[in-house]
């Protein structure tokens, strides 16, 4: 059976309490953990914000504790505690595994709706998110949070017992094993699932596999796990080692002799069938028939510049729901947008891409008529349409360099996905200017033109290029333009030898009228012939915005690695590039830089060996730019 340890007058002798939360909160340090978000400069979580949840659970399960945080915090906490009933649980899966859960119980007479929601792959469990239950919970529902299986570092209350188990069975039974439990406990009148990050996935999973859920919210998630870590024949390789770090511990400790088998194969470019298959059992995409049975509303939430989990898989998953759905699609990277609303630290604060996820449990629910009946489909935030302003040092009130967002990105609604392109534009590619200059863009509405035929151009493959996609750690150049900081690049410094560029003159409206030169909305493709003095290539194609000073901010890119080439033998390759939405301003060049690396991926290239692409006759190289 189940176990559950209820709140009582001494929570010590149930709650293990979380070692370090001794030391109180200031309101400067709450302050800081809001400004810098979920991600550390060093690519893992937030101590601070870490600190904060655990802080915040501490404080709930004992009054006495109260004085950690400072008063607006510890006011807060008192509004949560006079509505709702803190507990610490175990919950034993059907394995006998147990899981560390937390819960918000409403008191009133009910039956009330309850939010189940599983923590994201932290070794910080269900302590992270804190904030968002007692939000949750001051609306009027019961939460039950709980860390997946093998997550957790060892002494933290917050850690589950077992091996990780990646979104698979085990998690998806586990998911309903804890309907039962909360069903047993709460007696609720309907269930919702919401999750960030690995809880997002392991909700859909588990809503698809359960009739008990009835609505899900699902945010930084993904749909296609196959096609997150290996597409167009690239290993995404940075992103599950990223993924594998952010666990907390070794490999082998935290991962069971099968998984660690389709690492190490995913690492070492081994069986990668295999490792399709694997992943493909622990996607949302692979289940859709069963949620659409099912009509469970579903809201999912991404980013543009996603690293771990690129867009155009969360797109397709979204676009084979046939239930009641919302996709909201924000500037930066993984889990920036709704980091500070996930952590808080800013009573009364609205955080909109929190805001929406809760109207989306409220109407589904609750049965509120709060205007998500009229919601469109699809919204996107068009990239680096904010208005920023310098940020001072506040000793010396000199610009520190960084800015802070002081309008929000303009955000465009559309019905479905297949609104939000409305035209495409064709680019021919052309060889070299004068003196070796980059070649151009050349626009040719829906048809190459002449010009951009019977060429070839060479670079030596295999060194990288100032054109990479985003800095490392991952999300941490995400979490930078979420706050108004786009990475810029100096097009200059791209060095030539090892990368080929194509340009447009300067950009102006189609109508002759607006600020935006081209208004890009979906998802590019682009095509091009190559050959290599190796049996193998690696390509990286990015777009740029580049302005008058020849600066740049990346607008999308995506890698294909071909194999099995015929060394001086042409091949003909066309791949889709990840969505966008993005206005270059008039005035402004669009650019396209293709080289052989980025850190992100494993590359085909053999380094120092000559890549040529060209454009036949007979199959002219083309970008096609998606337009709205």
């Amino acid at each position: 059976m189940p176990q559950d340890t209820p709140f009582t007058a001494d929570p010590s002798e149930d709650f293990p309490g979380f070692p370090g939360v001794s030391a109180g909160l200031t309101a400067a340090e709450t302050a800081r953990i809001a400004a810098s978000g979920l991600w550390a400069a060093d690519g893992t979580v937030n101590a601070g914000a870490a600190r904060l949840g655990q802080t915040l659970a501490t404080a709930l399960l004992d009054p006495a504790a109260e004085n950690l945080l400072p008063a607006e915090l510890a006011a807060h906490v008192e509004e949560v505690r006079g509505v709702a009933r803190p507990a610490y649980h175990r919950i034993e899966a059907a394995d006998g595994v147990r899981l560390s859960a937390f819960s918000l119980r409403q008191p009133a007479p009910g039956p009330h709706p309850l939010v189940v929601f599983p923590a994201g792959w932290t070794p910080f469990g269900w302590a992270l998110f804190l904030w968002a239950y007692t939000v949750l919970a001051r609306k009027g529902y019961h939460v039950l949070a709980y860390t997946p299986r093998g997550l957790g570092h060892a002494g933290l209350p917050s850690t589950s017992e077992g091996l990780v188990d990646v979104a698979g069975p085990h998690d998806v039974s586990d998911g309903s094993d804890v309907v039962d439990f909360a069903i047993d406990h709460f007696a609720p009148g309907v269930i919702g699932f919401m999750g960030e990050s690995y809880g997002s996935g392991i909700s859909q999973l588990v809503a698809a596999h359960d009739e008990r859920v009835s609505a899900v919210v699902a945010l930084s998630t993904w749909g296609n796990l196959a096609t997150s870590l290996y597409d167009h024949g690239t290993r995404h390789v940075k992103a599950v080692e990223t993924l594998v770090h952010l666990t907390g511990g070794p490999l082998e400790e935290r991962f069971g002799e099968a998984d660690r088998a389709i690492l190490d194969d995913f690492a070492n470019h081994r069986n990668l069938d295999a490792v399709v298959a694997w992943g493909r059992r622990r996607s949302p995409e692979s289940y859709l028939s069963q949620t659409n049975e099912q009509g469970t509303p579903t809201f999912l939430s991404h980013t543009w510049h996603e690293s771990l989990f690129p867009v155009n898989q969360v797109l397709t998953t979204f676009q084979g729901l046939r239930v009641p759905k919302r996709l909201n699609l924000w500037i930066g990277d993984h889990a920036a947008p709704e980091g500070a609303g996930l952590i808080g630290t800013r009573p009364g604060r609205a955080d909109l891409p929190l805001a929406e996820a809760y109207a989306w449990l409220d109407h589904y629910l609750k049965g509120e008529r709060n205007g998500v009946e009229d919601w469109d489909e699809v919204c996107n935030q068009v990239m680096f349409t904010y208005v920023t302003e310098p940020v001072l040092d506040p000793e010396t009130g000199r610009p520190t360099g960084e800015n802070r967002v002081v309008e929000p990105a303009v955000r465009e609604s559309r019905a479905h996905w297949g609104r939000v392109t409305t035209g495409v534009e064709t680019f021919a590619l052309t060889g070299d200017g004068a003196g070796g200059a980059d070649g151009a863009l050349v626009t040719g509405g829906d048809t190459a033109p002449p010009e951009g035929v019977d060429w070839r151009r060479t670079f030596v493959a295999g060194v990288d290029t100032e054109a990479t996609a985003t800095d490392l750690p991952l999300m941490t150049t995400g979490q930078a333009e979420w706050a108004g900081n786009p990475k810029v690049y100096d097009t200059r410094k791209i060095d030539r030898r090892h990368a080929v560029a194509w340009t447009t003159g300067p950009l102006v409206a189609p109508d002759g009228e607006g600020a935006a030169g081209r208004r890009i909305r979906g998802v590019p493709r682009l095509r091009l012939t190559v050959r290599s003095t190796a049996a193998s290539v690696g390509l990286v194609a990015r777009l740029l915005d580049v302005a008058e000073d020849d600066t740049a901010r990346i607008i999308t890119h995506e890698p294909l690695n071909v194999h099995d080439l015929t060394p001086e033998q042409d091949t003909t390759v066309t791949w889709r590039l990840q969505a966008a939405a993005y206005d270059i301003p008039a005035g402004h060049r669009l650019m396209l830089v293709v080289d052989s690396e980025d850190p992100l991926y494993a590359d085909a290239s053999v380094t120092w060996t000559q890549t040529t692409v060209g454009s036949p006759a007979d199959e002219p190289s083309f970008l096609e730019l998606p337009l709205g």
